[in-house]
C-alpha cells in the first residue's frame, strides 16, 4: 500500500517536475552558459569567459537600467504593499457595496497591460489628458508626464502601483480572514486601541502574506517590460529604460544573445539579493 501511494504521488508530481525541468531548469542553465559566450541570434558563438560581465561594468546604459529598475522596485513595492494593506483592512469591514469595491480594485489585475497603458497614455497626454486637467484645476503647472525625463519614471511607478494593487489586496484579504477574532477581542478587553490591536495582533498574523507579497512584488517589478514597451519605449532619453527592456533590446534588436544572457544572470542575482534582504526584514520580531 505504501509503495502504491508513493508511485501515485510521483505520478501526480511528474507533470510539475517535467514542466520545471523543461521550462525553468534547462532555460536557466542555458542562459548561464550563454552568458559566457559571444553568441548572436544569427550565427554561432565562442567561449569568451567573463568578457560579457566586464563589459557590463563599463556599459552606461546597463548601469542606468539597473538604477531605474532598483529605484522602480524600491518605490513601487513598499508603497503598493502599504496601500494594499489599508484597502484590505477597509474592505474587510462590514460595509455596503464591499463586493463591488473589491471587484473594482481587482479589475486592473485581469486587464491586459496594453489596455491599461492605453488608458494611462490618455491620462498622461500633455495637451488634453486628465492628469494635466486635474493639475490645472488645482492651480498647478502642467506636466509632460511621459515626455519629460524627470517625470517619466515616477509616472510609470504610479501605473505600476495602481495595476498591482488588486492582487496584493486579495492576498491580504485572505490573510486577514485567518486573524484570530479571539485575540483581537482579548486585546480590546485589555484596553488596546486600534493601532495597538493592529500592530500586536493583526500585523504578526499577516507575516506569511507579507513575505509572499514581497517576493512576488519584487519579481514582478524587476520584470516590468510591457508597460515600458507600450508607453515610453525606454524613453525619453533612456529615462525609463529598465533591465527587462534593456535585455530585450540587446537580445532582439542588437541580436547579442550572449550579452543579454549576462544581463539576465545579473538581474537574477539582484532579485535574489532583494528577496534575501526582504526576508530579513520580514523575520518575526522575536528572532531579531
Amino acid at each position: 500500500m505504501e509503495r502504491a501511494r508513493a508511485r501515485a504521488g510521483w505520478f501526480l508530481l511528474a507533470p510539475a517536475f517535467l514542466h520545471s525541468i523543461v521550462f525553468i531548469a534547462i532555460p536557466a542553465v542555458t542562459v548561464v552558459v550563454l552568458s559566457f559566450t559571444d553568441t548572436k541570434v544569427i550565427g554561432g558563438g565562442s567561449w569568451i569567459g567573463l568578457s560579457n560581465y566586464t563589459e557590463l561594468l563599463d556599459d552606461p546604459l546597463f548601469k542606468k537600467a539597473v538604477g531605474h529598475t532598483v529605484l522602480y522596485t524600491i518605490a513601487v513595492v513598499p508603497v503598493a504593499m502599504a496601500i494594499a494593506i489599508l484597502v484590505a483592512i477597509g474592505l474587510n469591514q462590514n460595509i455596503r457595496g464591499r463586493a463591488l469595491f473589491r471587484t473594482l480594485f481587482y479589475i486592473p489585475v485581469v486587464t491586459s497591460t496594453v489596455a491599461v497603458a492605453s488608458v494611462w497614455l490618455w491620462i498622461y497626454n500633455p495637451s488634453s489628458g486628465l492628469g494635466n486637467e486635474v493639475l490645472s484645476f488645482l492651480g498647478l503647472s502642467r506636466s509632460g508626464w511621459l515626455t519629460d525625463p524627470d517625470s517619466a519614471l515616477p509616472a510609470l511607478m504610479a501605473i505600476g502601483i495602481w495595476q498591482g494593487l488588486g492582487a496584493k489586496m486579495v492576498l491580504y484579504l485572505a490573510a486577514l480572514s485567518n486573524v484570530s477574532p479571539e485575540l483581537v477581542e482579548a486585546a480590546r478587553l485589555d484596553g488596546a486601541n486600534r493601532w495597538q490591536v493592529f500592530w500586536n495582533v493583526t500585523w504578526p498574523a499577516l507575516a506569511p502574506a507579507h513575505f509572499f507579497v514581497l517576493v512576488t512584488s519584487i519579481a514582478s517589478s524587476f520584470q516590468v517590460f510591457d508597460l515600458v514597451f507600450v508607453t515610453t519605449n525606454g524613453g525619453p532619453a533612456n529615462a525609463t529604460n529598465v533591465l527587462a527592456f534593456d535585455i530585450f533590446l540587446n537580445a532582439f534588436q542588437r541580436l547579442d544573445t550572449g550579452y543579454a544572457a549576462a544581463e539576465t544572470v545579473v538581474m537574477l542575482l539582484i532579485v535574489g539579493a532583494f528577496v534575501y534582504i526582504g526576508r530579513l526584514t520580514q523575520r518575526d520580531r522575536k528572532e531579531v
